[in-house]
This record gives C-alpha cells, structure tokens and sequence, in this order.
C-alpha cells in the first residue's frame, strides 16, 4: 500500500472549484450563483470584492471607497467617502447604460445610476475584474479614483491586488486551494450582510433583484406566435387553474406575498415548482394562522 504522503493530489482548480462534496446540494456550487452574487442563502459574495485592494475597502455594490487603513498615505485615505473606482489597469469598472426605463419608453434612453444619480453604473465585480486578478493577483496595478464633488478630478495609485485563493506547496511548488484567502475574507465577512430575518432574501429589494436562489417566471407554456404565458412565482394565486399572465411584481400589491407573509407563514407561502408546475398550495391544519 502506498504511503498517504504519495497519494494523488487535485491540483487543476477548475476541477476543485467544480468538486461536489457527498450530500451537498447542487446550490453549493459557486455556479449555482445569482449574477454572480449570492449563491443562495448561505453568503454575499460580493463581500469577497471588497477587500480585494491592500489599504483600501469598496463598497459591496458600488465603487465608493469606503475605508482605507489607518496605515496608508494621507493622499489615499483622502479618498474614503470622497473618491470612487472608475479604472483598473485595463478594465473600465463603471460605464454608463442604455435602454428603456421600467413602464416603458425609449430603448436607447440614457438610465440613471441609482445610487449616486449618474449616467454611469458598477459594473458587476466578478466580471469587472475577472482579467486584471489573473494578471495581477499578488502584485500591483495603476488604479483611477474620480472624486464625487468634482468627477473632472482623478486620482491614481498603484494598488496591490490580493490573491484570491489560498496557496499550498506540493512539492515545493505553490498550488492554488480552491478556498478563498482569508485576507479578503476574514470570518464572518460573507455573512455579514445576508438579510435578517432570512426570509427577506425572497423578497430584496422588492424589484427584479433577490437573494435567495429562487425562480421567477414559471407554470411556463409556449405561445403559438413564438412567446409564452405563464406567472410571476411571487404571486399568491398561483395555481393549475390560474391564467398565464405574467404581473410584474409590487411588493405592495396585495395579489403578491408580502413581507408579513413570508415572516408569519413562509411554510405555506413558499412553495417548490416540479417539472415547470407549482406544487399544490397547502392547506394550514387548524392551529396555524391563514
């Protein structure tokens, strides 16, 4: 028998990052993700982003910088709460954004930032800095700062980029663990803002955004003119019996479960979809609340 010390050792990444522990779901993959967001309701994995320059902490959502160590120059802690990622390296972090507003309008119309009121929006971390982490990681890149008073005004340092997995060395040489480092995710960091009380995640942020993994549009069938019918999964109606029409959600409708719902009965309300097809609705014994 040969010795543990000799035995065949997972070295390719990818095939780590794809491994499905016994039992798991498959919702505990990093694949399962939402917009590369939550995968589920077990972390926020946009906390990850946030810590991934040394000195300085983004906002999860956005690229306002929010923090920076006490440690650092006076010219980079002057941009905490002043200052916003605009570039790195190569990769352009906002842009702006095109397209019809909600309620309709014209498809080419300029959409508004909805946190600072600008014509650029955040991209998405994960995408954004997908190419200058594999060239950067453990090394530093020229990153630009745009000033929130005066967006004419720019700043630009040379940041280092975290790694984002932890090392090992297998023979003297170092492997990357398909386990995030712990320098950009201490403990409790991808918990950190999950909503409370959970059931929240089904309804955040009451628009076309949660974070619980969950459908959207479903009892789907295909129109003869090449479109479907079928209903929102938020609705409460939602039954074999029910017109496929799809309702764009409202969170103050009283046709759509509502927060009280969710809190004060999510075990009738929330209900899994086989096959396409909602499962039946439940019928509450007599001590439950309707």
């Amino acid at each position: 028998m040969s010795d543990v010390s000799n035995a065949i050792q997972a070295v390719n990444l990818s095939a780590q990052l794809q491994y499905r522990g016994a039992g798991n779901p498959p919702s505990a993959l990093p694949s399962s993700a939402i917009s590369n967001a939550f995968p589920g309701l077990e972390m926020d994995f946009r906390n990850i982003w946030k810590r991934i320059f040394v000195g300085i902490e983004l906002h999860e959502a956005s690229t306002l910088v929010v923090d920076v160590d006490a440690d650092q120059s006076p010219e980079l802690r002057a941009l905490k709460n002043a200052y916003r990622l605009v570039k790195v390296g190569d990769s352009p972090v906002m842009m702006p954004v095109t397209g019809p507003r909600y309620g309709g309008g014209p498809e080419n119309e300029s959409l508004s930032d909805t946190t600072l009121g600008d014509k650029q929006m955040s991209l998405e971390w994960s995408n954004a800095l997908a190419a200058e982490l594999a060239k950067h990681a453990g090394s530093s890149v020229l990153c630009s700062f745009e000033s929130l008073a005066t967006p004419a005004r720019t700043e630009t340092f040379m940041l280092q980029m975290r790694s984002f997995f932890e090392a090992t060395f297998i023979n003297g040489k170092p492997v990357k663990k398909a386990v995030i480092a712990r320098d950009i995710a201490p403990p409790g960091a991808l918990t950190q803002s999950l909503c409370s009380p959970w059931q929240n995640d089904y309804r955040e942020c009451a628009c076309f955004y949660w974070a619980a993994t969950r459908p959207d549009y479903v009892n789907v069938e295909p129109r003869s003119d090449g479109t479907s019918a079928g209903n929102n999964w938020m609705q409460k109606d939602r039954m074999a019996t029910t017109p496929r029409h799809y309702i764009s959600d409202d969170w103050v409708d009283p046709a759509f479960i509502s927060y009280g719902d969710l809190f004060q009965q999510w075990e009738l309300v929330l209900r899994f979809v086989f096959g396409g097809v909602d499962e039946p609705p439940l019928t509450p014994s007599k001590d439950e609340p309707i």
